[in-house]
């Protein structure tokens, strides 16, 4: 049963959605969308054919994270309160334009009208007009904050009706998630993100599957190898559309690349620390390594067509399984001479360390885009499409894009701001953590942890200081035997420092084949969703006598 039939059976169950749907999709002109005129538009509820959002994205369980044990709760907004009128359903669903723009979440009403021009992910949030926005903020979970639940109570204007109440939780869109692995650090459990501890970072150079981080936006696609397709568009004068099953696929020429996978966001929690940031609090960890097999992106192009003297100002889309919030595939793209360069290898894979992929990592069909973060390695490929224009999505416009540290949610301007497409040289300590004590061993303690750098550069040297910075010793590597340029595997390290103190403070930081090394501090790098974090990595370790 595919997700979009699952969720309309979903739907029919509920008692009291037809008039309150939280997101609308388009099927087939039954229902439709009519806010594309920025000045002008709403949503038609007079539609025979309608889904609960919920079924799309379900509840985000914000693991709490245990840095600290002195932590506060996060402010929790949407309580029912007794000092504010009360709406039903029907009457918050016809303030639904950009002169009165109300929205629910869980028993509160919210009047947003003045917040619309500031809203960082543009018109997004028309989807919710007149309707709870749960559903989104289940899978954009960078909303919750104490920061943004405040700014949404300075909105509140009354308490939702009892009986139009609705449980965002519905558990059956996730009752076909994969296993996993206990020992996953989880950060959200629906949809799922979790990062692999950094003392079994580097116990492997190939991280085993299991223990491979994972990061998904939306619930995992049931999808099947047997009859899974893959359609390659090509846009032009004349359009070219071909599709090729899995076993046409193999007939291409093999191959196998060993590369890092690192999310944009590894080491969110740190930069965190100058000022808040939105995004998921990933540590160390949202970054394994692994050997993948597949058939070049390159060649399946050039088979279908593709002239690769005509790249300038063309993208390659690539279209997942997947479906978000408001109904949409995820997308996401990359300029189309990345895709053809000669030294390209950028993989269409199905395989992982000499498996087929598993359901977390995009069975039966991924792409592989070495370097780049790996929000360009879209996951359950259903669709690659040549195009004179970038993926429209979401996750393409209006995230994983570069802006400087002065830069605030209000004057972000993410169409102008250049998209990520590679990632700059970084490195962390695994063994020991952060807080540990450790035992040294004939006056030395054994520090381990990784490197990597985009692009296909190198890690030549990574540096270790116990004091502060004032002198470096450098670390032995264990790294992939593929040349610069094309190296995209990260960088194991380790050495032995010296104890001559009841407490260590240990900092590192990496040297790539471009000779660009990390910066030392957080200031000067920061941003507003807290990616490229690649300062010197820094900890504290007490020493046993």
């Amino acid at each position: 049963m595919s997700l979009k039939t699952g969720l309309l059976k979903s739907l029919l169950r509920q008692s009291k959605v037809p008039n309150y749907a939280p997101i609308v999709l388009q099927y087939h002109g039954y229902y439709k969308h009519e806010h594309r005129d920025k000045e002008k538009w709403k949503i038609n509820r007079n539609a025979a054919f309608a889904l609960v959002g919920t079924v799309l994205s379900g509840s985000a369980v914000n693991v709490k994270q245990k840095e600290s044990k002195d932590a506060k709760e996060v402010f929790e907004a949407g309580a029912k309160r007794q000092d504010l009128p009360t709406f039903t359903a029907e009457e918050v669903s016809k303030h639904d334009n950009k002169k009165s723009f109300w929205v629910t979440y869980k028993h509160g009403v919210y009047d947003v009208t003045s917040f619309l021009p500031s809203h960082p992910g543009g018109e997004q949030i028309y989807n919710a007009a007149g309707l709870s926005i749960e559903p989104f903020w289940n899978v954009y979970g960078m909303h919750k904050t104490d920061e943004v639940y405040r700014l949404l109570e300075s909105y509140r204007i009354g308490n939702l009706h009892d009986d139009d109440v609705v449980d965002h939780s519905n558990d059956e869109l996730w009752a076909k998630e994969p296993y996993r692995d206990k020992r996953l650090l989880v950060k959200t459990a629906k949809p799922f993100n979790a990062e692999i501890p950094p003392k079994l970072q580097v116990q492997h150079f190939d991280t085993p599957n299991e223990l491979f981080y994972v990061r998904q936006h939306m619930p995992v696609p049931d999808l099947d190898a047997k009859t899974h397709k893959l359609k390659v568009v090509l846009v032009g004068k004349t359009t070219t559309v071909r599709e090729f099953s899995l076993d046409e696929l193999h007939k291409f020429r093999p191959a196998t690349l060993n590369a890092a996978l690192m999310c944009a966001g590894n080491r969110r929690s740190e930069m965190n620390k100058v000022k808040p940031v939105k995004g998921l609090s990933w540590t160390t960890g949202a970054i394994s390594n692994a050997q993948w097999s597949g058939v070049y992106l390159r060649d399946v192009l050039i088979h279908c067509g593709l002239d690769v003297n005509d790249v300038a100002g063309k993208h390659v889309v690539f279209t997942g399984s997947d479906i978000d919030a408001t109904g949409v595939n995820f997308s996401t793209s990359i300029p189309l001479h990345m895709a053809v360069d000669p030294n390209s290898q950028i993989l269409l894979a199905t395989s992982m360390n000499g498996a087929p992929l598993p359901p977390d990592h995009g069975y039966p069909l991924r792409v592989v885009v070495p370097g780049a973060p790996a929000v360009r390695s879209v996951k359950w490929l259903q669709s690659i499409t040549i195009s004179t224009e970038e993926s429209p999505s979401h996750w393409h416009q209006r995230d994983y894009r570069s802006f400087n540290a002065s830069t605030t949610w209000e004057t972000a301007d993410f169409p102008s701001a250049p998209p990520v497409y590679s990632l700059p040289v970084t490195s962390a300590i695994c063994d020991p953590v952060d807080g540990d004590t450790v035992t040294p061993r004939k006056g030395q303690v054994e520090v381990k942890g990784y490197a990597y750098s985009g692009g296909g550069a190198k890690i030549l040297r990574v540096d270790v200081s116990a004091d502060r910075g004032r002198t470096w010793r450098e670390a032995r590597l264990q790294s992939d035997g593929a040349a610069p340029r094309t190296h995209y595997a990260w960088t194991l390290w380790s050495i032995s420092l010296p104890v001559d103190a009841k407490q260590m403070e240990i900092w590192v930081k990496a040297t790539d084949s471009n000779f660009n090394t990390q910066p030392e501090n957080f200031d000067d790098i920061w941003n507003i969703r807290g990616i490229l974090s690649n300062a010197y990595h820094k900890i504290k370790v007490n020493i046993k006598p």
